[in-house]
């Protein structure tokens, strides 16, 4: 009983820092200080683990991780609706591209 409530606290303190930075992305509508491929590989990562832990019967875990799973999706579908948006907001403005200043 200890061992199962350590690990459905540990997992509410993931799912609350995971779903924080997912929707500060969201609201910020900025890409800024994030990869696509943080996303990518958590859900990678997230699918082997709701398999594995499903296959050990860790509820815990799959619990955890089947929302893991979710949030990378979610942030996945966010980081490129903002990547569309920004690269639209570029070709918008002239001049917005980064030029070469500097001197030969």
């Amino acid at each position: 009983m200890l061992a199962d409530s350590i690990g459905w606290a540990s997992a509410l303190v993931l799912i609350l820092t995971i779903s924080r930075q997912v929707y500060r992305q969201w609201r910020t509508g900025s890409t800024a200080g994030v990869s696509s491929w943080l996303f990518i590989g958590q859900l990678a990562a997230s699918t082997g683990f709701v398999i594995y832990s499903y296959l050990v019967e860790n509820w815990v875990f799959v619990a955890t991780n089947a929302f893991m799973l979710l949030t990378a999706l979610t942030g996945q579908l966010i980081y490129r609706g903002n990547r569309r948006r920004e690269e639209q907001q570029q070709k918008q403005r002239p001049g917005a591209a980064v030029r070469n200043t500097g001197t030969a």
